[in-house]
């Protein structure tokens, strides 16, 4: 008798299915994982209220992690070359098509693959265990992924957007305008910009501003490293608020500025806050947060400011994500406080309604599986 897995199935915006699904016969380049737990991300948030990309039906949930069960012969060794056996904890990254431009002619930026798979924003079809948020999930060939055997569950729910954040700030460092003395701004503390800030503390940046609206995420902010917080909505309007970080910061603006909101009107502000020669990274467009405006004069061309977009994450980023959060936790960062609230995998529409009414940090779902396979 055929062995059948849950799943949590988006079948219209705010509409879940808990289904029963059997599990295929594992390939011998495929694996079987059965999954631990899940974090929620704001991607899946804009999936649920309005499933912008068209997916549903759809079994979400991509910052997952989960234990093999199953593997094909041809299965030895993750992305990275360590070995992998039965019983290992992984995490997977992207899969790249292989074929587009990206692939074949900037091997080491396959994030910017025209036909990228990602695991948990996959349309259904006829394997259906295609993301986190279901008891099981079946790895494809081609997938890249890493054993993260030596990590508790908290830290590898962290994972996934701990690459983000950790590609954004390569590619800041691409500008050459990070230094141990710049003076450091992330706008929007949400979980990006919290681990944001906790990238950059450990690169042993010392002034790090941190710029929000709700005075929790500040205080989490300085947790993570942050000198200096400010809540804008206290502030009559921008302009105030610039001043005042120009008076705490001897008379100049921040040297980098990390925009970590899908908010355009926050992506327009964030460029007000670089001085002249200055840099920005866009970290937080992963959706369409619709147009917003600068003035080409002041905010890029008078200041000459030097600007990166960051575009997710490379397999090439997962390695440096590790040390990242040895050396986190090695200095003392409380990164697992970011996990805020747990939900089982029967409450997942609870979990969605918690993160997109923004009630905590990071969410994460537990999916323990009611049987072995």
């Amino acid at each position: 008798m055929q062995q059948t897995a849950r799943a949590a199935v988006l079948t219209a915006p705010k509409t879940f299915e808990i289904r029963e699904y059997p599990i295929p016969a594992i390939g011998d380049d495929e694996m079987l994982i059965k999954v631990e737990a899940c974090g929620v991300c704001g991607t899946d948030g804009h999936e649920y209220n309005r499933d912008p990309f068209g997916l549903c039906p759809v079994v979400l949930g991509h910052e997952g992690t989960g234990e093999i069960v199953a593997m094909g012969r041809n299965i030895t060794k993750d992305t990275a070359g360590n070995p992998v056996a039965l019983g290992d904890k992984i995490v997977t990254c992207i899969i790249p098509c292989g074929t587009c431009d990206a692939c074949l002619n900037t091997p080491a930026r396959t994030n910017l693959c025209e036909n990228v798979g990602v695991y948990g924003l996959m349309p259904d079809d006829d394997v259906h265990l295609n993301g986190y948020f279901g008891e099981y999930l079946v790895i494809r060939k081609g997938s890249t992924f890493f054993n993260v055997s030596g990590m508790t569950l908290d830290q590898r729910i962290l994972v996934e957007p701990a690459a983000v954040v950790v590609h954004s700030l390569e590619r800041a460092k691409s500008t050459g305008l990070l230094k141990f003395n710049s003076v450091v701004l992330v706008q929007g503390c949400g979980p990006i910009g919290l681990l944001q800030i906790a990238t950059l503390r450990t690169l042993g940046i010392e002034t790090i501003i941190a710029v929000d609206g709700n005075d929790s995420r500040l205080e989490l902010a300085r947790e993570m490293g942050a000198s200096r917080t400010y809540n804008f909505t206290r502030y009559a309007d921008l302009n105030e608020l610039l001043d005042a970080v120009k008076k705490d910061n001897g008379g100049r603006l921040a040297d980098f500025v990390f925009q970590c909101t899908g908010v355009g009107k926050a992506g327009a502000n964030a460029w007000k806050f670089v001085k002249r020669g200055g840099g920005l990274c866009e970290v937080g467009f992963f959706m369409d947060g619709g147009e917003s405006v600068i003035n080409h004069h002041y905010d890029l061309c008078n200041k000459e400011v030097t600007a990166v977009g960051s575009w997710v994450y490379s397999p090439q980023d997962y390695p440096t994500t590790f040390d990242f959060l040895k050396r986190a936790y090695g200095i003392g960062l409380p990164l697992t406080k970011l996990i805020s609230h747990r939900f089982k995998l029967d409450e997942i529409a609870e979990a969605l309604e918690t993160n997109v009414q923004m009630k905590g940090i990071k969410i994460a779902v537990i999916c323990n599986c009611s049987k072995n396979i």
